[in-house]
């Protein structure tokens, strides 16, 4: 392979592994805020003893997401050198204020979550859970920020230097709020709660199922079925945004999310099938009108077809296609699970189900493959530009960069990112076989500082 296809497949699987974690930081951080607050509210201790166990499983999934993003940092400069001095005084901008908003913040109140239960007030305790909260949601938006630049760029004008055009940010907040920022943060945000919530569910269902830990796994049954159930329907109104936002701004991503190659009133969505790029149609089933309908509010609006596009402006039809219903597909799955599993929950009668039970155990994984796919389909449809319009992908390539470096650093990484997910894996499976401590299941009013309100 040539040092582009293997400097693309190098970043994606770093991101990849990567973005296992942050989502479920994110969704955790709501938890433990919720958790922390019916503690609070209600002097219940089981909510107290839920709290800290999911501020262990918060922890694990922190160190991870911060030993496995920093390799990215690097590879911007190493593989992507004139991608970098393109966009540097964009992204220079974003990741200084993830650093200063984000960063500082969600590890300034970090070591008080972990290690502050009996030495500050509870008051103060729920205050750092909260901030710890918040910069995780902070370094979200700031590389959503940054990532919907590279979609939909927006205040900005192109400088000419010695090494070549240079993006140069000319409105901050034109930037920030470019076309498509808002919109994409909100449904990745979705995305995170539900790979949060539903890690609670999966463990909670475990233990239901196994007899242990009831009172416990109920009630994290029921903190964890109601965000994922918020989340899940806000993923599809937020998904349903995105896409029209898509068509706007990225017409040709559009066409290929729904493998449509002719510009048509009427256009039909369809519902699976396969794209024969030869032929340029799509074999499937579909709904006429459904498409434009969904798009537009209006059956008679034409949606563009990618013919509109010179063949080497096009995204890769077929894997964006059936990425983008892999999306879709789970995450009508997930409001399914989610509904159904609710309502057992508030009925008291969820227990009795061993095989919703099971369904929820694996629900784990939904969001997960969920949020991969969704990505994967967001950064191939933008092929082949790295900056939409602006920069082609092939231009971004450090100028001196051989296949064989890239090659041995991407055996290398996946080496080590296999090794440190085969650690989570044991650490997570370690404290979930442990459960709960029952130490931290104290009478209301009996921690250490209990006037310290």
């Amino acid at each position: 392979m040539d040092v582009l296809t293997l400097s693309r497949i190098q970043f994606a699987a770093t991101v990849s592994f990567h973005y296992i974690y942050p989502p479920l930081s994110i969704g955790l951080g709501v938890a433990l805020v919720i958790m922390e607050a019916l503690w609070l509210k209600t002097g219940n201790p089981l909510y107290h003893q839920m709290a800290r166990f999911w501020t262990r499983i918060f922890a694990l999934t922190f160190a991870l997401g911060v030993a496995t993003g920093i390799v990215m940092e690097f590879e911007f400069g190493t593989n992507w050198a004139a991608y970098s001095r393109f966009v540097g005084d964009v992204f220079g901008s974003a990741l200084a204020a993830e650093g200063i908003f984000a960063f500082f913040l969600e590890s300034g109140f970090l070591a008080v979550l972990l290690f502050g239960w009996d030495k500050v007030s509870r008051k103060m305790h729920f205050f750092s859970t909260c901030m710890v909260c918040l910069g995780a949601h902070f370094s979200a938006i700031w590389i959503v920020v940054a990532n919907s630049w590279m979609q939909t760029p927006a205040g900005y004008h192109i400088v000419e230097t010695p090494r070549g055009p240079r993006a140069e940010i000319t409105d901050f907040w034109a930037m920030v709020f470019n076309p498509s920022s808002v919109e994409r943060l909100f449904h990745v945000l979705c995305g995170c709660w539900q790979a949060g919530a539903f890690l609670v569910v999966s463990v909670a269902a475990w233990y239901l199922l196994k007899n242990r830990h009831v009172d416990f796994a109920k009630a994290s049954m029921r903190v964890g079925l109601s965000i994922g159930l918020v989340a899940s329907v806000l993923s599809l109104v937020s998904g349903h945004e995105s896409a029209q936002g898509v068509a706007k701004h990225q017409p040709a991503k559009l066409a290929a999310f729904e493998g449509l190659y002719e510009t048509t009133t009427n256009a039909p969505l369809v519902l699976f099938g396969w794209v024969d790029a030869k032929n340029e149609r799509v074999i499937g089933p579909k709904i006429p009108g459904l498409l434009s309908y969904l798009t537009h509010g209006d059956v008679n609006k034409p949606v563009t077809g990618l013919r509109e596009f010179p063949p080497e402006d096009r995204p890769p039809v077929q894997r964006v296609f059936q990425l983008y219903r892999l999306m879709v597909g789970i995450g009508l799955a997930m409001i399914a699970v989610s509904v159904i599993g609710s309502f057992l929950c508030w009925r008291g009668i969820l227990f009795r189900h061993r095989w919703m039970l099971w369904a929820l155990v694996f629900s784990v994984l939904g969001p997960q493959i969920a949020n991969q796919a969704g990505w994967f389909a967001a950064e191939m449809g933008r092929q082949p530009w790295i900056v939409y319009g602006l920069m082609r992908t092939s231009e971004g390539l450090s100028a001196n960069l051989s296949a064989n470096a890239v090659l041995g650093s991407l055996i290398l990484f996946t080496l080590i990112y296999l090794l440190l997910f085969a650690v989570f894996v044991y650490l997570l499976n370690d404290k979930i076989q442990h459960g709960p401590d029952a130490a931290d299941l104290v009478p209301s009013g009996k921690l250490a500082l209990p006037r310290r309100q």
